[in-house]
Order: C-alpha cells, then structure tokens, then sequence
C-alpha cells in the first residue's frame, strides 16, 4: 500500500447551511417534523427563507462538517461534493478550501441551484432541517477521481447520499476503489428516516462489507432493526458490522466489533444550544482517532469532546482549536 496523501476523504451533499433560532409555533405553522430532516423543492426553500429571522450561513452538509471537524483536529482532509457554478457555489468553495480541506469537484454549469439546508434551531437546542439538495444530488460516478480515493486512509460516505441514484453509484464506486487500495470505508447512516427507506440496502453494506465502519446514533440503530431494544438491536450490529459506533448524546457512545464492546463517556457541557453536527462532529473526533492509531475508547472520547463542543454554540463548525482543546484534556494523540 502506498502512502496516503490524506488521512480522511469524506463524500456527501454539498450544502450551505443557513441557520435560524425559532419556536415550536414555526415549526407548526410550516408542517415540520420537530428534529427531522425533509427534502423540499426550490418554492419551498424560497417560503421558508422568507419567513426565517435572522440568520446565519455557512458551507455544510454532514459530511462537509465531519470533514472540517477532521482538518480542525490537524488531519490532511479532502472532500468531495457537488456545488453549482453560482454566487452560494462559490461562497461553498472558499469556505471550506479555507477551513483547510482540498476541494476539487468541478462545479456544475447548467441544472439547478447549489444545495441550501434551512436549519430551525428551538430553544431546547433541537434542530429541524429543511434540505433543498439542487447541485447536491447531480454528484456522479464521474466526480470520483481514482487517484484521489486511493490516496486516502478512510474514506467517509454520508447515508444522505443513498438518495439520488447518480450519488448511489458515485459512492458504491468510492468504496470499490477504496478497497482495491487496501483503504478503509466508513458510513453514517445520516437519519432515521434515511434508514427507514433504504433499510436492507444500508445492511446489505455492511453484511456484503462493501463498508468497513459504521456510524449511527440511538434512533438510527432502533430503525436500522426495527426494535425499541437497544441491547438486542446492538448484538445484531456486533454480527452484521465489522466496527460500527452508536453515540446516545448525554449517555456516551458504544463501539461495537469482534472484539467486544467499548463504552466511552459523552463530556460535560455547560448549556445546550444547538444539536445541529453533533453526529458529524463525533464522526469527526473518532475518525481521527482511528487514523492515529488511539484505542476504541480514546476514539469515542475525541468524539465526544468535538460533539460537545459544536452543541455550546449555533452552526456544525468548531469555534476553537480541537486539537488544542484534545490537548488540554489530555487526549492529544
């Protein structure tokens, strides 16, 4: 195996975030699904932004978040995801190129608008997203570069991409590669609701091992097996995954493999402001973890640590140092 350029590639919907603090009445009042995701069309998109306050914008995507998190920690990280060649595509591009990920997907010329998520955090720090996925979704098989893949230690797939069938097979290609190069795959199941449509699929990945580790939090895991019973749903993880993490936000994560299973303990916060990158920030934390050769439970702990840290604040991105904060608690690895 040659030497990886970078230690994560992540692949996901390419998506400017624009964030906004609101009550339950909006969410009512608009017909969402309080801590859900759901798509919409472009008419939908302009009638939310309209009645939205106040905001805040930023290059996103759970993917995109995971993968700044990861260059934040002091990894090499590159992206793939696809913008349009307008003004937000390429506000998309230099705000993660300066975060310090490579971003080298060719923008696209005609078809629709770069991807926007209308974020709506309530006061108890829950969000609801309203995704408009546009360029996002026209991500292909072509967009994957080879070389690129196969420069990469663990390429990360985001379960949002199951969606749009150009992505599917952009991502089933990604992992081929990856595999071919002796490299690793990871996933996240991304939404419980994303698990509910492509349950047998997202088995099939990892039965087949076409992934190698797999990222879900507690509703995920119950949809994944169709089961309130949190023990039992995770002995069937233990048997279908190769590595798989389930994170329960206050109570921690559990890493699961054929070793047995791991618990780490979630930090302490302060106050909960917004849960929006939790799961991508935990990703982010672990992943690196895993690069650096640190055990399971120091993995779960970095997740932990980055998770914490994006949820004292509005928006995914970090807001200090990670690897500086790893540091002062003693988990520089």
């Amino acid at each position: 195996m040659t030497d990886a350029k970078y230690d994560v590639l992540a692949i996901g919907n390419a998506i400017f975030d624009v964030f906004a603090q609101t009550d339950e009445k909006f969410l009512a009042d608009h017909g969402m699904t309080k801590g859900g995701m759901a798509l919409i069309d472009e008419a939908r998109a302009a009638s939310i932004y309209r009645d939205m306050g106040p905001a805040t914008e930023v290059s996103g995507g759970s993917a995109a978040n995971t993968i700044v998190g990861i260059a934040n920690f002091g990894a090499r990280a590159a992206y793939v995801g696809k913008v349009k060649s307008d003004q937000i595509g390429g506000l998309y591009t230099h705000d993660i190129r300066a975060a310090g990920v490579a971003f080298e997907t060719r923008a696209a010329e005609a078809g629709p608008a770069t991807g926007c998520s209308y974020i709506l955090v309530t006061p108890d720090g829950e969000r609801t997203m309203n995704t408009y996925l546009g360029a996002a979704q026209d991500l292909n098989p072509s967009d994957i570069d080879e070389a690129q893949i196969a420069a990469s230690r663990i390429v990360y797939l985001e379960g949002y991409l199951w969606d749009p069938k150009n992505a599917k097979e952009a991502f089933v290609k990604a992992a081929h590669i990856a595999h071919a190069a002796g490299r690793q795959v990871a996933l996240t199941l991304s939404d419980s609701f994303c698990v509910d449509r492509y349950r047998d699929e997202f088995l099939d990945l990892m039965r087949k091992r076409t992934v190698d580790l797999v990222f879900a939090n507690e509703a995920e895991l119950h949809s994944l097996y169709q089961t309130s019973d949190f023990e039992g749903a995770l002995k069937q993880l233990r048997t279908d995954a190769k590595l798989a993490v389930v994170t329960r936000s206050e109570k921690g994560c559990v890493v699961v493999s054929s070793d047995g299973v791991v618990a780490a303990p979630a930090f302490p916060i302060e106050k909960l402001v917004d849960t929006t990158g939790a799961g991508d920030l935990f990703a982010a934390g672990f992943l690196f973890g895993l690069v650096r050769n640190a055990s399971h439970e120091t993995c779960g702990r970095l997740g932990a640590l980055a998770a914490a840290e994006v949820i004292q604040h509005i928006g995914a991105r970090p807001q200090v140092s990670l690897k500086e904060l790893a540091g002062q608690n003693g988990l520089g690895v």
